[in-house]
């Protein structure tokens, strides 16, 4: 699954912004986004295709962690919109400075 499509899902966005606090076992994540079991499992399972998540097993719970090199695409993707705002935001700023 591509990244980007991985993300146009509102709870994939919320298991991300979850596991950005740290790792977290499918347990705590069906806990804070009350979203069933069988759910979790699905959206994580899709973005650890996407690349965006990965697991490690601990006894016998499995703990989700963000994975770095998948996040670094969609930041690649998204530095020239933020040069793009940047550069309208600090001619606004020398704008309103030269009208004082």
């Amino acid at each position: 699954m591509d990244p980007f499509e991985a993300l146009a899902e509102p709870n994939r966005r919320r298991i991300l912004d979850l596991l950005r606090e740290g790792e977290r076992p499918a347990g705590e994540i069906v806990e804070a986004l009350a979203i069933s079991q069988p759910g979790v499992s699905k959206h994580l399972r899709l973005l650890r295709e996407a690349g965006l998540v990965s697991a490690r097993a601990e006894g016998q719970r499995r703990l989700y962690r963000l994975e770095p090199k998948g996040l670094s695409g969609l930041e690649a993707w998204l530095a020239p919109y933020r040069r793009f705002w940047a550069d309208r935001l600090a001619a606004l700023e020398d704008h309103l400075e030269s009208e004082q």
